[in-house]
């Protein structure tokens, strides 16, 4: 539990700051972050991997990056979901998705966990 709270603070962190650097990226409150962390990473757990089953001939044909497509189409989905979130274009989408997994990644890598 903590672990997975720990998780969605990271990302939600990781969201207010690529807010703060992207001109496409508006969030009206930080606290919007949060739940826009938490609606992505739901969306990614309950629906990520038929997403991925589903187009796995073009995840395995791009080995792996049609990923960012799938992450891209979630932010999007959050996007449409959350009325405090928005970001202008799918392209700005696709680069907030690679810049969320960027990031992310990156700061597992240093906590190792």
């Amino acid at each position: 539990m903590v672990r997975i709270l720990l998780n969605v603070g990271i990302m939600a962190g990781i969201i207010y700051l690529i807010d703060r650097l992207l001109p496409a990226v508006h969030i009206k409150k930080p606290s919007t972050a949060v739940w826009v962390a938490i609606v992505y990473s739901l969306l990614n757990y309950l629906l990520g991997w038929l997403f991925i089953f589903l187009t796995f001939p073009l995840v395995l044909l791009t080995l792996g990056l049609f990923k960012f497509v799938i992450n891209a189409f979630f932010l999007w989905l959050t996007d449409k979901l959350i009325e405090d979130f928005r970001i202008d274009g799918f392209g700005w989408t696709l680069i907030t998705a690679l810049l969320i997994s960027i990031g992310s990644s990156a700061v597992h890598t240093i906590l190792r966990f």
